[in-house]
């Protein structure tokens, strides 16, 4: 007798729910993803063995460029209904008998980026989205005794948001008389504990030293 062949059919893979997965999980890193900001100033920062991860919420950053410029940055807290950075620059304006509408409040807020613009030339660096422009005005937040910006901002900081951590990054070609400023200034508004923005180099370990 002959053989009964069973029909056979080649098998059909529905990719519809995959795609329909694929496309769900783009849109919400998409959505949910945060940009990094572009620094004003390329800071070449020095190497470390440290891996201590930076926090994410509560930090002033201190940021010290190669041409002995120094840069400020807050973040708004772990909640951002908390609006840490305007209230911060409204104690400035205050400071400077400076007012700054609503408007202006909103873009420092939304601005992410470290700034580096004397308080008496912010409404002009807020009402241009030119970056030439905001380039010119970034010429360091004054720190001298004369004039102490800086020692401002991180006053008012610390009196908005108590829990406020201070970092500090610098570029490995920096001067230290400028550091020595910007720790002093620190140390002057109670700011005695701080941590160091640094890359994370690898560590060769040779063989002795392993069977050590």
């Amino acid at each position: 007798m002959p053989k009964i062949k069973l029909p056979t059919k080649s098998p059909h893979i529905d990719m519809t729910p995959m795609v329909d997965l694929f496309s769900l999980l783009l849109t919400f890193f998409m959505l949910t993803a945060v940009l990094v900001p572009q620094e004003p100033a390329p800071v070449d920062t020095p190497f470390s063995v440290s891996e201590k991860p930076s926090p994410m919420a509560n930090i002033m950053t201190v940021v010290l460029s190669e041409d002995n410029r120094v840069f400020f940055n807050v973040d708004n807290g772990p909640d951002t209904i908390l609006h840490f950075r305007p209230k911060i620059l409204q104690e400035m304006g205050k400071r400077y008998n400076i007012v700054f509408t609503p408007q202006e409040l909103r873009m420092f807020e939304k601005y992410g980026s470290s700034f580096g613009v004397s308080i008496h030339d912010m409404k002009k660096f807020l009402g241009t989205n030119d970056t030439k422009v905001r380039a010119s005005l970034e010429k360091g937040i004054p720190h001298d005794s004369i004039d102490n910006q800086f020692g401002y901002w991180v006053l008012y900081t610390r009196q908005i948001n108590p829990a406020v951590q201070a970092m500090i990054k610098g570029d490995s070609n920096v001067e230290y008389p400028i550091v020595k400023k910007v720790l002093n200034v620190l140390q002057d508004y109670n700011v005695n504990r701080f941590s160091l923005i640094t890359n994370l180099e690898a560590v060769k370990v040779e063989l002795t030293d392993a069977k050590k």
